[in-house]
């Protein structure tokens, strides 16, 4: 991806030059005197085609629609500045829109934004739902999978689709599921001529000719198999595809906790397993990432399978050993090591990762990894605990306490 150049390095324009203008379904008709103001003193207006056919009449400078690839029109907006610029968006542009993008190179004092009501608004309105009590998420350009953990019985989902396919890949999704009673609203091109509203259910989805400006309302309803993804962490062992080599449950939830996410984090998960640990970090918000190294490569494609089942399809997964395979990856504000902690050099490279404030917790069940978290806290400080579990188990006719391995559990914040 080419990168843009950071226009808040140089010396701010007395005035705004950017406008940023939101425009919906009924075009021209449905701004506002101050919108249609902005669109008509620039001399350059960008948008996608059809939002320059909704406001040509009233465009008076150079139409520019946006280029393949979309950062090239960003950098085109950025060699215009301190020139008029208006910049065309659908609905509420900071609302999984362009004016997001924008805003990462233009200061906010150099524009000048006028939304217009977001597809979300629009679609809440239609239904009467209020918005504070609504789920919202973009599927645009995304894996439907992300839908998977606001599923839960009752919730109201307001889901933004790419295109007309995309309702019935949200109604195969929900009966693959267990939610296949769930009532979809499918809303067409809101707010304009050709708005239409129609409704379903997940399991007799059958609408044809679905427009690809849509969004798609789901009132959720759980069947007696459906696949519910607890708020808490610590999932059930039994969700996750695996080879033995998996954090169990309880050691999981304890983890997590030591691991204490944070929003918009990175965790690197050394030694992933079955993914678990990384797949539960991202679950616990949606600004959180996460790498999963792995060195085997079967384990690295379950890892890959387990994040898509479980709704976190955009962790990212590399092959291979580390520390070797830590070179080069975006750096973490957590890290796990969960296997070949003993592996030489993986500690310190993962320790020097660290910014101060990062954390790192260390999971140990062998003597020789248990020995080397013992030398490190005693040379580094942090908390080690040891962490026993049982769990009853039939002994003969009866029920007996079956101990589990017990785990050595080193946390520690770099200062």
């Amino acid at each position: 991806m080419a990168m843009l150049p950071d226009s808040r390095a140089e010396i701010a324009p007395a005035a705004p030059w950017l406008s940023i203008v939101g425009i919906g379904e009924d075009g021209a008709a449905g701004l506002g005197a101050e919108a249609r103001r902005l669109v008509g003193a620039a001399e350059t207006v960008f948008g996608g085609a059809r939002h320059l056919e909704l406001a040509g009449a009233l465009i008076a400078g150079t139409a520019r629609p946006w280029p393949r690839p979309f950062d090239a029109g960003m950098a085109a907006v950025l060699a215009l500045r301190g020139r008029p610029v208006c910049v065309l968006a659908s609905g509420d542009p900071f609302c999984h829109g362009v004016g997001a993008t924008l805003a990462r190179h233009v200061p906010a004092d150099e524009m000048r934004v006028v939304p217009a009501p977001s597809a979300f608004a629009l679609a809440a309105a239609r239904l009467a739902w209020p918005l504070a009590e609504t789920e919202t998420v973009s599927l645009h350009g995304r894996a439907p999978a992300r839908l998977l953990p606001l599923l839960h019985p009752g919730a109201r989902i307001l889901a933004l689709t790419s295109d007309g396919d995309g309702p019935a890949a949200l109604a195969r999704l929900l009966c693959d599921t267990g939610f296949g009673a769930s009532r979809l609203t499918v809303l067409e091109a809101l707010g304009g001529p050709r708005e239409r509203i129609r409704e379903t259910t997940a399991v007799a989805f059958s609408l044809a000719a679905v427009d690809p400006l849509n969004l798609v309302a789901i009132r959720v309803a759980a069947g007696p198999q459906a696949r519910v993804l607890p708020l808490a962490p610590g999932l059930d062992d039994a969700l996750f595809a695996h080879d033995g080599q998996l954090t169990k449950r309880e050691i999981r939830a304890l983890t997590l906790a030591a691991l204490a996410p944070r929003r918009g984090e990175h965790l690197w998960d050394i030694g992933a397993g079955a993914g678990s640990v990384a797949i539960e970090w991202m679950l616990r918000h949606p600004s959180l990432a996460a790498t999963a190294i792995e060195a085997v490569p079967e384990r690295a494609a379950r890892i890959r399978a387990n994040a898509a089942a479980l709704g976190v399809p955009d962790l990212a997964v590399v092959e291979g050993r580390a520390p070797d395979a830590l070179a080069g990856l975006a750096a973490p504000d957590a890290v796990f090591v969960g296997g070949g902690g003993t592996q030489p050099g993986l500690l310190d490279a993962a320790l020097a990762a660290l910014a101060p404030g990062g954390r790192l917790v260390a999971n140990a069940v062998t003597l020789t990894m248990e020995a080397e978290l013992a030398r490190r806290q005693a040379a580094l400080g942090g908390r080690l605990v040891r962490l026993s579990l049982a769990r009853a188990a039939p002994v003969g006719g009866l029920t007996g306490w079956r101990p589990a391995m017990p785990v050595t559990q080193w946390a520690w914040v770099k200062p």
